[in-house]
């Protein structure tokens, strides 16, 4: 049996599968080693039922997740499981890796991530080519859930956002100053609170306020990240993966075309597809 788990900071989709065949596929908080060290994610995985039920009949785990981005980190990450499934192999990647292998396989192209965070890298066919993106919820992640819930509270806060959408914003969360202040700058993950109204954005995509707001962080994802990679790497295809893909899709091919770039692929996750890569390796 085999374990396939893509994790943003969010939640981690797992699927457990065997020949090929799922036996069990469920949601669990996500596992990021920026926010969680090997004692807090080995008592996560120890609370989970299904997961106890089929720690030694695994024999491969498969994790991809983000800020898996360095050694340090994704020995955090391999540790933890490592200690959890005794009888298993594992192997920890960043989530780049994971939307490579979705949308290229064993092919090159150039990898977009949209969703909790924002990232993006080449893709030579085995590996991603390091680069200087990922920078994190705070200096980086343009274009994200994260980076959109930050303007979206800043424009509340400021009075900067249309009356009409504001009340609808407020009978939504009903947050305050004091709450929101404090849940950006003393309550522990902050880019989980900002994250989190990306579902809200999704359903309120038609309106006029929105629509701006997520095509100009668009804009500057693709300035930030596509471009630069367009130009080192210019005969490989765009895929794109991520809720802020998906959700916004027709925004966000709209706003390629403005920077004179074509999209060959968007998906919300990458597990169904990096399942089907190992099974057929296993």
């Amino acid at each position: 049996m085999i374990a396939v788990v893509y994790s943003g900071s969010r939640y981690a989709n797992w699927k457990l599968a065997e020949k090929g065949k799922i036996i069990s596929e469920f949601r669990t908080p996500g596992i990021n080693p920026f926010f969680s060290d090997e004692s807090h994610i080995t008592q996560f995985l120890n609370k989970n039922a299904q997961l106890i039920n089929n720690a030694e009949k695994i024999n491969w785990v498969y994790f991809f997740g983000a800020g898996a981005s360095s050694k340090e980190r994704q020995e955090v990450v391999t540790n933890a499981l490592a200690s959890f499934f005794r009888f298993s192999k594992i192997v920890v990647e960043h989530d780049l890796k994971a939307a490579a292998l979705a949308t290229c396989g064993d092919e090159k192209g150039i990898i977009g991530i949209l969703g909790s965070g924002s990232n993006a890298a080449y893709f030579d066919g085995k590996k991603i080519c390091e680069n200087n993106f990922g920078l994190g919820y705070i200096l980086g992640d343009e274009g994200s859930g994260n980076w959109l819930g930050r303007r979206l509270l800043k424009s509340y806060l400021n009075d900067l956002m249309p009356a009409e959408f504001a009340e609808k914003f407020k009978k939504k969360y009903d947050l305050d100053r004091t709450q929101i202040l404090d849940k950006v700058y003393r309550q522990e993950q902050p880019a989980l609170f900002l994250s989190s109204f990306s579902d809200f954005l999704i359903e309120n995509k038609s309106d006029p306020f929105i629509k701006k707001l997520t095509t100009d962080g668009f804009d500057l994802y693709f300035k930030t990240y596509i471009i630069p990679l367009k130009k080192q790497y210019p005969n490989c295809q765009i895929h794109m993966l991520g809720l802020l893909a998906v959700g916004f899709k027709e925004y966000l091919i709209e706003v390629a075309k403005n920077n004179n770039l074509e999209i060959s692929s968007i998906i919300r996750e990458p597990i169904y597809n990096l399942l089907k890569y190992y099974a057929n390796k296993n």
